[in-house]
């Protein structure tokens, strides 16, 4: 049964950080491109990072370039994102999604709400 399951949101402070990890198994975690969006309340879902199978390459969306790092541990199936420097519209549900070479299919977490506010 595959799984992605999130944690570590929850409330953070202007300026401040939190990190999140998802937890992945049944699948070859190794071999799959992973990524975490987000999706604030009455808007579009956005892609916020991705990180390739192997670790090497990583692309973040504009607005969190400089703050939030993605990274990936492979010997445990987990995936990160560091984000630092935390403003109050990072405020969404956080997902993590894992996503084969081929692109013919994605698994998705269930979410992680993070909320930025002093």
């Amino acid at each position: 049964q595959v799984r992605l399951v999130e944690s570590g949101g929850g409330l953070g402070q202007p300026g401040g950080s939190l990190r999140l990890s998802c937890a992945a198994s049944g699948f070859p975690f190794s071999e799959f491109l992973m990524r975490w969006g987000r999706q604030a309340p009455g808007e579009e879902r956005e892609w916020v990072a991705s990180i390739t199978a192997d670790g090497t390459t990583t692309v973040y969306q504009d607005s969190v370039k400089g703050r939030f790092t993605i990274s990936r541990d492979n010997a445990k199936n987990e995936v990160y994102l560091q984000m630092d420097s935390l403003k109050p519209e990072d405020t969404a549900e956080y997902i993590c999604n894992a996503v084969p070479q081929s692109r013919a299919y994605a698994y998705w977490g269930q979410g992680i709400q993070v909320t930025v506010s002093s």
